[in-house]
């Protein structure tokens, strides 16, 4: 878990543009790419969409991890992510590189109860270069590019804000 770095920067997540844009004090907005529920919008328990809301980073988990490096249970599992494992293990949902596990802020929206972003295991996280991104495609977490993760690891820190909408900025 990382605790180090300055706390300046709030991210928006626009489900309409499937976009992650990165906000910090002073310097120019930062735009990434990103695959979120092809369910669509939701926050109930096991219904496999992304919750809406004010949600913060409760974890930075990966730091100075390789690219591609497989978690499972948030735990690197010493793997790393390539076809030969991928047509090993079929039915993975590959969480790779970094995870920035997320925390609703807003009882009985994404917090507490059975809409609980955290007890869901809510994440922004790495995914195979072989996924699409701009269009929904995940089980309700957020994917991003392992580099594009991995960059944006750098410039959090847990207790970073972030909104996720379903369009404006």
């Amino acid at each position: 878990m990382s605790g180090q770095r300055e706390n300046s920067a709030s991210i928006l997540v626009d489900l309409s543009r499937q976009l992650l844009i990165l906000r910090q004090q002073g310097q120019a907005d930062i735009s990434f790419p990103v695959s979120t529920a092809i369910q669509g919008a939701g926050e109930q328990a096991d219904s496999l969409k992304t919750p809406r809301g004010s949600h913060y980073i409760r974890a930075c988990i990966g730091d100075g991890m390789p690219s591609g490096s497989v978690f499972v249970g948030r735990r690197p599992t010493g793997e790393i992510y390539s076809d030969a494992l991928a047509a090993e293990y079929p039915d993975r949902d590959w969480i790779l590189s970094r995870i920035l596990w997320l925390c609703g802020r807003e009882t009985g929206r994404n917090r507490l109860g059975r809409v609980d972003s955290m007890r869901r295991y809510i994440y922004i996280h790495g995914t195979p270069d072989s996924e699409p991104m701009g269009v929904p495609a995940s089980h309700g977490c957020i994917r991003m590019r392992n580099q594009d993760v991995i960059s944006l690891f750098a410039m959090v820190a847990p207790g970073t804000r972030v909104e996720i909408s379903e369009g404006g900025s």
